[in-house]
């Protein structure tokens, strides 16, 4: 699956309104600066109304400089942006709940989740039909732990990886990304 281009890696994780702590937030940010570290882009879910790991993750590429795209609902570009840390801003037009989560996996090559809800559960799943490399950050709650290093079916289409941290997490990416 090797391109000539700059992967689009995704980050999926909670929203501010599932109260997550500091420490999954510097953890979000670090997959981004991760990510753009490495050379790559960072795809998150662009909010309109309140912050989410995705958004850290948003803020953590920009920290180093890096390109950063936010997939939102509905048919503005209006978002939840803090210090303007979006570069491009996809709106799908469509719901929340379903039909921008289609459009956010969709438009990643990989996504690394953090934590995560009921949207992230939604976003892993579409990932797991589409055969895009899922990663999760164990030890962050949530489907992530959930989820770390099963199948979402007896299928066993592709197993969704545990990482111990964000540096491993964008490694174990770029390997499942270059096989």
């Amino acid at each position: 699956m090797k391109y000539n281009r700059k992967y689009q890696i995704g980050v999926m994780g909670s929203a501010a309104d599932l109260n997550y702590s500091k420490e999954l937030e510097k953890i979000a940010f670090d997959v981004g600066n991760e990510i753009a570290s490495s050379g790559n882009i960072t795809v998150y879910g662009a909010e309109k109304d309140y912050d989410s790991l995705s958004t850290a993750a948003s803020r953590g590429a920009k920290s180093v400089g890096g390109t950063t795209v936010g997939v939102t609902y509905g048919k503005s570009n209006d978002i939840w942006d803090k210090d303007g840390n979006t570069d491009i801003i996809i709106s799908t037009g469509m719901d929340r709940g379903g039909g921008r989560e289609f459009v956010l996996v969709n438009s990643c090559d990989a996504i690394i989740a953090v934590s995560g809800g009921s949207g992230t559960l939604t976003e892993i799943a579409i990932a797991y039909q589409s055969n895009i490399p899922t990663i999760v950050i164990g030890g962050t709650g949530g489907w992530a732990d959930k989820l770390a290093d099963t199948y979402l079916d007896n299928r066993k289409r592709l197993l969704t990886i545990k990482a111990d941290n964000a540096k491993q997490a964008v490694i174990k990416v770029l390997e499942e990304l270059n096989k």
